[in-house]
């Protein structure tokens, strides 16, 4: 069984340069600071299972995410197919993209600690700290990822 994802390098939403898969991923990255923030809500209400659950949703979602993304990107050419026409600096945009891949890393392998190791990080009381952390890197991801966005698609 073959599935055609042709649909991923057909012009996207947003107006830009970008295919569709980039400005769906787009999209969700831009969104996962909020969506965080309400499962965080959860937890300040004690609603700690809730919290749990979507925590864990949400990373498993955002992994999937990245995968496509990833797929997307080495079947569309890579980084240098992507700037063609970008009037912005070869240079510089690399710069952003090595930053935002950098700070993803760290908060995807983070935030996946952050989650398994949950309950020991309660005992220690370690989890609200490890926690705030993730979300700084989140929202980093997402500031970044718009960033990388716009020198590629929009300048």
């Amino acid at each position: 069984m073959s599935v055609n994802l042709g649909y991923m390098f057909e012009a996207g939403f947003f107006g830009t340069r970008a295919p569709f898969f980039m400005d769906l991923v787009t999209l969700i990255v831009s969104l996962l600071p909020f969506l965080v923030v309400a499962t965080i809500s959860f937890a300040r209400n004690r609603h700690y299972k809730t919290h749990a659950y979507l925590q864990i949703f949400i990373f498993a979602f955002s992994v999937i995410v990245l995968s496509y993304f990833e797929y997307g990107v080495r079947a569309g050419g890579g980084f240098d197919a992507f700037m063609k026409d970008s009037r912005v600096s070869y240079d510089y945009a690399f710069i952003v993209l090595v930053f935002h891949i950098i700070i993803s890393i760290i908060t995807i392998i983070f935030w996946g600690t952050t989650i398994f190791r949950s309950k020991k990080l309660l005992q220690l009381g370690k989890h609200r700290k490890m926690g705030l952390i993730t979300f700084v890197g989140v929202l980093l991801t997402s500031l970044t990822g718009i960033w990388v966005y716009f020198l590629m698609f929009v300048y």
